[in-house]
């Protein structure tokens, strides 16, 4: 991933409305979520909302698809995959012990029954 990609990426959750969205539609999964419902779980005005997702989608966040006279948005999980990758790739430095608590967070949330993963 280039800097400047890493940069806008960071950027766009660097507001708090805008990473509330991002988080919400993590947690919606692929299914997301419509406009209108992430303006009512978040108590955001829908003009404010549209701007937030545009900057999301903009840095690549973010998608959107038609269903109906509704458009659903979900977070672009890969991308954001390719953030984190990007924030952690050089981590250790030959130390395996500085990346253990990321890593424990990724087997955390890998295996949380939220995320229907199959860890023992």
């Amino acid at each position: 991933m280039e800097t400047s990609l890493a940069v806008l990426r960071l950027s766009a959750l660097a507001q708090a409305n805008r990473l509330s969205v991002f988080r919400l539609l993590v947690r919606a999964g692929q299914s997301g979520l419509a406009a209108g419902e992430i303006a009512r779980q978040l108590d955001i005005a829908p003009n404010t909302l549209s701007a937030q997702l545009t900057v999301l989608a903009n840095a690549g966040l973010v998608d959107s698809r038609r269903e109906g006279r509704s458009i659903i948005y979900t977070a672009a999980f890969e991308q954001m995959g390719d953030l984190l990758v990007y924030l952690v790739e050089d981590c250790c430095q030959g130390d395996a012990g500085v990346c253990t608590p990321v890593m424990d967070a990724a087997q955390r949330i890998a295996c949380s029954p939220s995320s229907k993963g199959a860890c023992s």
